[in-house]
């Protein structure tokens, strides 16, 4: 089968390298001189430095060579959030895509499937997310995705391409809980990486990825979401891998901000999107719309606007009035 992957970031990239054994890829980046460079050295200096790129993906800066490509196959929008609109866009009329992206559009506050629907009423579309860091895909490490769509068949293709002996792909009928899921997973993984940053120790991390589980629950179920998705790979299992692993861009940033860094200066050194901190403002206002509580969100947001110091945020936290868990 043909598959496009429309950017060439670190995720873009293993999921090209996860795909070519059993595909023709090609790998799309939107700079000319970076797809040279890719070509050149035979890996993606800038994002996966340490993993060869098989000679047999192709690379173009081309976006109509790469949407010829896909015609008859699958279109992976790979870009940071910013860029899914532009790129569903762009898409040939029935041209099935799947969006690997998390999180809200800074501007309107949508889900990917709600922009999905604005711009390509009908067409079949969906997303691949779950617990995952793109260089253990990119070295084969064995991991768990989730494809979820509307249209089931285009659930089964995603998990066609993405198949294989160590990359298992669940499908799922839930493209809300899933988009739900990966998107406040990165602001709760900045309120754990706060909390580690401060020496609150490992009770307050089991207690903010719980209560903020259910956070990001109760804002999905308002959604439309069934709330089982939570439980599953894009929901508990992303929740755990962001909140605890290293690798966690988001968590970075929290552990970051404990120091009392400035946001800025950590963004500039961190080199890459933080789609947490983008997310975290637009997931309150969306909250606060619906009349669904967040208040672990709600604190990350007022951290990262400046609003409030990170240990007086947790002493509030920790400060409100007992309630029932569930």
């Amino acid at each position: 089968m043909r598959v496009s992957v429309l950017g060439a970031g670190a995720w873009g990239t293993a999921l090209a390298i996860a795909a070519c054994a059993r595909h023709d890829v090609l790998l799309w980046t939107r700079r000319a001189d970076h797809a040279q460079a890719l070509r050149a050295d035979g890996c993606n200096r800038q994002y996966l430095p340490d993993t060869a790129l098989p000679s047999n993906i192709a690379v173009d800066s081309s976006l109509p060579v790469a949407l010829a490509h896909a015609a008859a196959g699958l279109t992976v929008i790979a870009s940071p959030m910013a860029g899914l609109r532009q790129h569903l866009a762009s898409l040939p009329a029935g041209q099935p895509a799947v969006w690997v992206c998390k999180g809200f559009e800074q501007r309107s506050g949508a889900l990917g499937h709600e922009i999905a629907r604005e711009v390509r009423a009908g067409a079949a579309a969906g997303i691949l997310s779950g617990p995952s860091f793109a260089d253990e895909v990119a070295r084969g490490l064995p991991t768990a995705l989730v494809a979820a769509s509307e249209d089931p068949s285009l659930a089964a293709l995603a998990a066609q391409v993405f198949h294989g002996d160590l990359l298992r792909v669940y499908t799922s009928d839930d493209p809300i809980g899933v988009e739900v899921g990966g998107a406040v997973k990165n602001v709760l993984a900045i309120a754990t990486g706060i909390s580690d940053g401060l020496g609150f120790g490992l009770n307050t991390r089991a207690a903010l990825i719980t209560r903020g589980l259910a956070e990001m629950t109760r804002l999905g179920r308002a959604l439309g979401a069934q709330p089982m998705t939570f439980m599953g790979l894009s929901g508990l299992g992303d929740l755990v891998l962001t909140a605890t692993g290293d690798l966690s861009r988001n968590r970075r940033v929290g552990l970051a901000m404990a120091t009392g860094r400035p946001l800025a200066d950590i963004l500039r050194a961190l080199g890459h999107v933080a789609e947490g901190v983008l997310t975290a403002p637009v997931v309150v206002a969306r909250a606060a719309s619906m009349g669904v509580e967040m208040p672990i969100t709600e604190a990350v947001s007022a951290v990262l606007d400046g609003d409030i110091e990170p240990r007086e945020a947790f002493r509030r936290l920790f400060s409100r009035d007992a309630r029932p868990e569930v």
